[in-house]
């Protein structure tokens, strides 16, 4: 819609925050004209206000925080791969919210055998399509409408919806070549107009604002990204808005607008000054005070100087209702924004991963510190997980010091992925060390006729039946009584380390004396330790083999004989 690539500008093609991009009236008849002509629309409306929020699961809270400001939503979803994760968590966030919304079923553009015809509205560039893409494209939007049904809406495309109060209008676009986007801009105002006309009506009782981002500008120093949702701010106005070290006032020096159709935080062109400006807006602020701003955090002009400790307590509560609880034993996390904090606390817990400290700025030596102690108690919760912010070479070199792994990304979701793909590999690894430091079971088979040497030691041919065997591993017959220890295994004249199932090979024992203590063709069991043989039937079954478990069953029947909780 505004022409610009700010998504693909940002560190994996994804926005990390939320912005926010005002589409006034005249760019939209301008954009939409041939359908405002066709339709003979007339348009109410003064404009919109986008709030950009980003799409990938991750970003939970970040999406709350738009949503509850939002009067409509745009969920968009991929043609190609459907409803995903995210698209079940956005609509079930909209649903709680109440918030009526319209489905943009984007990259129709690639859809196979689809011709794009750049900026054309919808149903010109289908009738231009050849029947296997119209096909493709139906039985798309079909799929959807299925999965949508099973999400509890009822939804269509939108040029067959008769009643637009009974079904979600599911409107065929490509941010990519434009197509359907004149579409999707007059649904969404048709909505707005027809259903939404109380909400249209300006709040002017108070001054509030949500800070999105703070953000230092060159020339001007620090300056805080704000969507204003009601009321009017004016240069010289006091406001209050809360800090990392509580509520804080200060004074607006200046106001900065971006051009229409641009982006506040990427603006192609500089922004412009204005004295005043109105509900809704998204605006930028020049103020005193605004280092420690956290983003998120409510802004409430003072209109009256008896009204200020009355709204510094309403800001204090409200964002108490913000702060992170923290668990004893879990993670450090470090974000750059208190938004992307709030999102990244909710999606570790949903993963049911403790967090110890969750805080906004650069990983600090108490970060190390604190991730240490937790170390020496949970090896895999003693990390640190910085996401977008500066760590000091010092700093990293005291974690490798103490021992503590940092994962650093500038995408989210990457920073997650990185942490838990870690901890499965190294669970993985250490659950393989302690397995492979487990005595396995196996089965043998005495060789008739390949007996070399009788005694001190005995030395004859086996045939693996079942699991392993290896030097040292203790051998006992099929009433349980221990028969000796392996000394060497040797296949080909060459000793070797184990032979496994199948393998006919000689070995070498000190203690029996073949005719004596064992015979030809005789069945012998490797001696797996009671603690071993409850260690592999309680927490490492899933890796043994068929055969190794077949053996392993075996050898506890024998002693559940004499003793009934054997390996129990």
């Amino acid at each position: 819609m505004r022409g610009t690539l700010v998504a693909a500008r940002e560190a994996g093609g994804i926005t990390q925050h939320i912005g926010a991009s005002f589409f006034p009236l005249d760019a939209v008849i301008k954009v939409c004209s041939k359908l405002i002509e066709k339709y003979n629309i007339t348009l109410k409306v003064p404009g919109i206000l986008f709030i950009d929020t980003p799409g990938h699961a991750a970003f939970t809270n970040l999406r709350r925080r738009g949503g509850s400001m939002a009067d409509i939503a745009i969920l968009v979803i991929d043609i190609i791969n459907g409803v995903q994760e995210q698209t079940i968590e956005s609509i079930q966030l909209l649903k709680s919210r109440k918030t009526p919304f319209v489905i943009a079923a984007n990259k129709i553009d690639l859809i196979p055998g689809w011709k794009p015809f750049e900026n054309e509205n919808f149903q010109e560039t289908y009738n231009k399509q050849s029947k296997f893409a119209k096909e493709e494209l139906e039985n798309r939007i079909y799929k959807l409408i299925g999965d949508l049904s099973f999400l509890g809406f009822k939804s269509d495309l939108y040029t067959n919806i008769k009643s637009f109060k009974e079904n979600i209008a599911i409107v065929p676009v490509s941010a990519k070549t434009g197509e359907g986007i004149q579409d999707l801009l007059l649904v969404v105002l048709g909505l707005s107009q027809t259903f939404l006309k109380d909400k249209l009506v300006p709040i002017t009782t108070t001054t509030e604002g949500s800070i999105l981002e703070i953000v230092e500008e060159e020339g001007l120093g620090v300056t805080a990204n704000l969507i204003l949702y009601s009321g009017k701010i004016s240069v010289g106005d006091r406001f209050a808005f809360m800090s990392k070290s509580g509520p804080i006032i200060s004074k607006v020096r200046a106001l900065l607008l971006p051009k229409p159709l641009d982006e506040m935080r990427d603006p192609r062109d500089k922004f412009t000054q204005v004295d005043s400006i109105s509900a809704v807006a998204g605006v930028k602020i020049v103020a005193n005070n605004l280092d420690d701003a956290i983003p998120g955090s409510p802004l409430i002009v003072i209109d009256k100087p008896e009204n200020e400790n009355e709204i510094i307590d309403r800001i204090s509560k409200e964002i108490e209702s913000l702060r992170i609880n923290v668990d004893k034993i879990g993670v450090v996390l470090k974000a750059d924004t208190f938004g992307t904090l709030e999102s990244a606390v909710y999606f570790l817990k949903d993963k049911g991963i403790p967090v110890r400290i969750a805080d906004i700025g650069d990983v600090s030596k108490r970060d190390v510190f604190e991730a240490s102690i937790v170390k020496q108690k949970d090896e895999f919760l003693g990390v640190i997980l910085a996401f977008n912010v500066h760590i000091h070479p010092d700093i990293e070199k005291e974690a490798i010091d103490k021992g503590v792994k940092i994962f650093k990304e500038k995408v989210l979701f990457r920073l997650f992925e990185n942490y838990l793909n870690w901890v499965e590999e190294e669970k993985s690894r250490k659950e393989r060390m302690k397995f492979e430091s487990l005595i396995k079971p196996g089965k043998i088979r005495i060789l008739e006729g390949y007996v070399f040497r009788r005694s001190n030691p005995a030395i004859f041919g086996v045939e693996v039946l079942a699991g392993r065997i290896k030097p040292k591993y203790k051998l006992m017959n099929l009433e349980g009584k221990i028969i000796g220890e392996i000394s060497q295994i040797q296949d080909k004249g060459q000793s070797i380390p184990e032979a496994t199932m199948g393998a006919k090979v000689a070995i070498s024992m000190k203690e029996p004396i073949v005719g004596r203590h064992i015979h030809e063709k005789e069945i012998l069991l490797v001696a797996v330790p009671e603690d071993h043989a409850r260690a592999l039937l309680k927490d490492y079954a899933h890796l043994l083999k068929e055969d190794e478990k077949e053996a392993l069953n075996e050898l506890i029947e024998i002693h559940r004989k004499e003793k009934i909780l054997w390996a129990r």
